[in-house]
Order: structure tokens, then sequence, then C-alpha cells
């Protein structure tokens, strides 16, 4: 299928793995050029540099960290015009709710919440003044259905939630999409995080903590970057056009809802 986003200019923040890598690897393959953020800037460069070679578009690179105010405006001058915008960042460490002190969640807001905000406050201007603008958000399934020990993520993600369903409705009539997509678990540096923090707890190995976890997914298995990031990108896309403040959850079925 012809994305008919070819050309477009599209930025993707702490993309140089997992999650955020899948969503601009699918991006360069539909043809667009990319701004690619992350921390660490070997793992950046090695992984725009094989976006380059594998589909031939333009990569920039920005490394920074996207949570703190320096380094959005570094990465925001270096993005320019922007035509899609996909955030992302890392979420917060888990633990129990008498774990978190006032610091631990402003820490999280800024990272989960304040910080797409900010994104989108900067680049929906200019899609708006064009007349077509594409904004998914990388959430969690947390949002739908909280997850005990990620309490900090809980917050944070749903905070941003609750400001993209009024904004997607302010801003559609210019041609401007903002959905989030939810992720259940894949197969990640976050997933080996979360597994190897349930084995040191319950006593058990690894490989014995996936496969309980899997036990619990009716597709029994994690999910792909590569799939996710195929997802995000036909959200992105001329096809999406319709869908407006929505909360697409990606997680083989773990939810168990009707509605």
């Amino acid at each position: 299928m012809d994305l008919g986003i070819k050309g477009k200019r599209a930025l993707v923040a702490a993309s140089s793995k997992g999650l955020g890598l899948g969503c601009a690897r699918a991006l360069a393959e539909a043809g667009c050029d990319l701004i690619m953020n992350a921390r660490g800037e070997e793992a950046l460069e090695a992984a725009a540099q094989a976006i380059r070679d594998d589909f031939g578009v333009e990569v920039t690179t920005v490394a920074c960290d996207v949570t703190t105010e320096d380094g959005r405006a570094k990465l925001l001058a270096a993005a320019g015009k922007v035509d899609i915008l996909v955030t992302n960042a890392g979420g917060p460490p888990p633990g129990m709710w008498q774990d978190w002190s006032r610091d631990d969640f402003i820490k999280a807001l800024d990272a989960n919440m304040l910080t797409p905000i900010a994104l989108m406050q900067a680049a929906l201007p200019g899609m708006i003044e064009r007349g077509w603008g594409r904004v998914v958000n990388i959430t969690s399934q947390s949002v739908k259905s909280p997850i005990a020990v990620l309490g900090l993520s809980n917050s944070a993600r749903t905070g941003l939630t609750g400001f993209v369903a009024g904004t997607a409705r302010q801003v559609a009539e210019h041609g401007v999409n903002i959905n989030n997509l939810l992720p259940g678990i894949h197969a990640t540096d976050r997933a080996d995080s979360l597994d190897t923090g349930m084995a040191e707890k319950e006593g058990i190995t690894l490989e014995e903590a996936r496969a309980k976890r899997t036990a619990t997914i009716p597709a029994k298995r994690y999910g792909t970057a590569e799939e996710f990031g195929q997802t995000c990108a036909f959200m992105c896309s001329q096809h999406a056009g319709y869908m407006i403040g929505q909360n697409i959850l990606l997680d083989g079925g773990s939810l168990n809802y009707t509605l």
C-alpha cells in the first residue's frame, strides 16, 4: 500500500532502538525523510546510517535528552519544518505506591507527559498553517488498564492522553491528526528490564519470567518493533485522515475488553 507520505519530514523521538526505531524505519520505508533523536550518539548514528543504506532517505540525527528544555531546543532547531511527529521517551522505573516521592512524579511527568506536549506545541502551528500534519504519541496499554508496579507511568501517560483527547479535536479541522499508540509487551530493552525485575523478585530465571509473561498474552508472543512501526506509519498516512484522538492498542489481546 502506498501510504502517500513520500517526501514528508518526520521527527521521531527516542529512535535509536526499540519501538522508536521501529517507527523510524517504517516511516523511512514509506519515503519520509527523518529527524532522529536519542541520548546515545553512537547507537543513534548506527541506526541512522542503516536507515540511509536501506531506504535512501535523508536522515538528520540529534543526540540529546529530549526530556530537557535544552535538549528539545536543540532538536527542534535541527528539525525545522515537521510534517509528522512521533513522540516517545523511555518509561519511568517500576515500584509500588509507597516508593515514590514528589520528585519521582515530577521526573515522570517531565518525560512522559510534558515533553510530548512541548513537542506538539512546537510542531502544531506549522502543521496547521500548511493544512496537513500527523502526530503519534507512543504511550502505553496502562492508560486503559493500569499496571500496579508502573504507577509513575500510569499517571504521566494518562495525563498526556487527556491532553490529546481535547487538543486532537481542536486541530482536526486543519488537516492535523493526533492519535496515541499504546504498546503492550514488545521485544525491546524495556521488556528485558521488566522481565529481569520479575525474575529477581520471584527468584526465577529470566527465561522463566518471559515464559510466564508470554503465557498471559493471547497471541502467545511478544510484539515486534517492526509491526509496531508499521502501525505507526499507517497512522501517519494519507489513509488515516479520519482517525482523530484515538488510542490504538497493540498488546496481543492482553487486555480483556469488549470495547
